[in-house]
């Protein structure tokens, strides 16, 4: 469509259809300028001071008022609510129910009524505007059109009349309004494509046989920023989309059954293939939906997560969770994914949920155990401290390493009871050696990213300490470094308040992630851990001279910050020498001790000169 003045292609973005109750327009009468200033973004004073108070229905509008017989500015309002502050020195008019179809033009359009209504004639011969409980239809003459502005856009309302209205009998339970067929069609078909839903696809899954299927594999997949096609290009263009997507799996020879699942998600049972060819076909099948007929030049792509036909047949109609969460991976906006469940990732799926099931018990059974792996200042030789890590008794049978449960705790967000645990124990081993009258060093423990939005996490941690009586300059607590923050500014106030509170801060696995060099000067650290994958390129027999300029300006950098710098992972006695004649200060490997249990740590480095490597 052109814009009314004939003369450049007009942008329609169909919005939706909504309901307005009764209700009061508090009004000022409009020129021409006036409502050409409206569009231009001036709002009258008298109007603008009721934008977004309570009770209004909408934004300040223009209003083309039939038995007004002009337009006129103003805004809605509810009736007769004595919380409402209603407008004084306006005028008034009640306006009745209606509804409305909503659109979106460019805001340089010169619009009146009839070029409104042009508009809006064209929709309705393209538009029935059925929706899933009622249909309506145009209204040949409406008592109210609006038009509102917005961000380089002008909102229209026109006026719809209802023709029919099944939600009534929904809302009462009025069974016997509904037929079987119509019935049978709500249960199990999308109303928008006509396509299989996914109650129906379900049968399927469940008895195969019945549909002629003996084996197969199972995609699920959506479409990537659906959202933008539905707000950008309008409602109708995207259920456009979702009608295409069908045609092609009903026309694809390697599909046994499909269904439109809900929103933007569908999914299809196809033949068993090689999986180089059944990526082959799917990414064909998904980049003959890639174009967008509103515009050629936006592309369309799909994050798709595909079940091979063994995994599909063992997991029954339980097919579709593994699906969804290989789907769910595909985290690229701009190409299409296709990402393939595997044995490993059905392994750790059931693992995860058992151990996550499993860890009160392992709690009360006190199967966490901490290992203590010290710290050495390099430049005396001596015990600077140590960092403790957790492992696992598992049912006191076997010792699981971290990695094969923190990052399943770390994702179901059961992680912090682990900080707990090892806070604690921790807390209770200085304890008894301030009772004892050792030596005591600081003790460095990791504080878990997922952790930095518990409520009243600074007092709960420094209410562990303080229980056990323990100097908090002996706990030392460590971020990782290796992963992205979403609230920076959050995180660094959390450490702050902690630092105040006298606690000392690491950030570990330095070098490893994206945003170091940005967080540095606002961090409040004491120490800087170089991550190992460094000091693993030092004195080897394809050791680079870049890769030591690197490290030797990290050590440099963090010591003109201010901070310690220690190295982790060195295992040989050449590491550590190249590390001292770098200017690192303290390293923590295994060329001094591996993590070592707590008793260990104590009869090694507390009871005698705390030198003993």
């Amino acid at each position: 469509m052109r814009h009314p003045n004939g003369e450049l292609p007009m942008f329609i973005n169909k919005l939706n259809q909504l309901y307005k109750p009764k209700r009061v327009l508090y009004y000022l009468d409009a020129s021409d300028d006036d409502v050409r200033a409206f569009y231009a973004g001036t709002v009258p004073e008298k109007i603008a001071a009721y934008a977004n108070a309570f009770g209004t229905y909408d934004y300040p509008g223009v209003f083309f008022v039939q038995s007004l017989g002009r337009a006129v500015i103003g805004i809605e309002f509810r009736l007769d609510d004595s919380r409402i502050h209603y407008p004084s020195g306006l005028q008034s008019l009640v306006l009745e129910a209606s509804f409305f179809y909503s659109i979106e033009i460019d805001n340089d359009a010169e619009i009146s009524r009839d070029s409104i209504r042009t508009i809006f004639a064209g929709i309705a011969a393209d538009d029935d505007a059925h929706r899933a409980y009622s249909d309506l239809s145009i209204k040949e003459n409406p008592e109210v059109v609006a038009a509102f502005i917005a961000y380089k856009k002008i909102r229209i309302l026109y006026e719809w009349k209802l023709d029919a209205d099944c939600a009534c009998s929904v809302i009462n339970n009025d069974i016997d309004k509904f037929d079987k067929k119509d019935l049978y069609r709500k249960a199990f078909f999308d109303s928008i494509t006509g396509h299989d839903n996914w109650n129906r696809l379900v049968a399927s899954l469940e008895m195969p046989m019945d549909k002629g299927i003996q084996d197969y594999a199972f995609v699920h997949f959506d479409i990537k920023e659906f959202r933008v096609i539905n707000e950008v290009y309008g409602h109708i263009a995207a259920n456009k989309v979702l009608s295409r997507v069908v045609a092609a799996m009903n026309s694809a020879d390697f599909v046994y059954a499909s269904a439109r699942c809900h929103n933007d998600n569908f999914a299809m049972m196809i033949h068993d293939m090689p999986e180089a060819e059944m990526r082959e076909r799917l990414e064909k099948f998904f980049d003959d939906l890639s174009h967008l007929d509103e515009d050629p030049n936006y592309r369309i792509y799909y994050r798709c997560g595909l079940v091979p036909m063994q995994r599909a047949m063992l997991s029954g109609n339980r097919v579709a969770d593994g699906a969804k969460m290989v789907q769910a991976l595909g985290t690229n906006h701009n190409k299409t994914e296709i990402i393939v469940y595997t044995d490993k990732m059905h392994d750790d799926v059931l693992w995860g949920n058992y151990i996550k099931a499993y860890l009160e018990t392992a709690i009360a059974h006190d199967e966490f155990v901490v290992y203590l792996q010290p710290k050495f200042d390099i430049t005396k030789e001596v015990i600077k401290g140590a960092e403790a890590l957790i492992r696992w008794n598992y049912k006191n049978k076997e010792f699981l390493s971290s990695s094969r449960f923190i990052p399943f705790f770390e994702k179901d967000g059961s992680i912090g009871r682990i900080d707990d645990i090892v806070l604690q124990k921790v807390c209770m081993a200085l304890a008894r050696w301030k009772r004892e009258g050792k030596a005591l060093y600081p003790v460095s423990v990791n504080l878990s990213r997922n952790r930095m939005y518990d409520r009243n996490l600074i007092q709960h941690l420094t209410d562990i300490v303080d229980r056990y009586g323990v100097d908090h300059a002996l706990i030392d607590f460590e971020l990782t470094e290796s992963a992205g923050y979403d609230n920076t500014e959050h995180m660094i106030r959390i450490l702050t308040e902690l630092r105040e509170r006298g606690f000392k801060i690491s950030m570990d696995d330095f070098g490893t992630g994206y945003s170091s060099l940005s967080l540095l000067t606002q961090m409040p650290l004491d120490t800087l851990k170089i991550d190992k994958s460094f000091v693993d390129r030092v004195c080897i027999a394809s050791e680079r001279e870049e890769d030591i300029i690197v490290i030797r300006h990290i050590i440099s950098l963090a010591k003109e910050l201010g901070f310690i710098c220690l190295a982790e992972g060195a295992e040989t006695k050449a590491q550590v020498d190249r590390l001292r004649a770098l200017g690192c200060e303290v390293i923590q490997g295994f060329y001094y001790s591996r993590p070592i249990p707590i008793a260990e740590y104590e009869s090694r480095y507390l009871n005698g000169s705390g030198t003993e490597a």
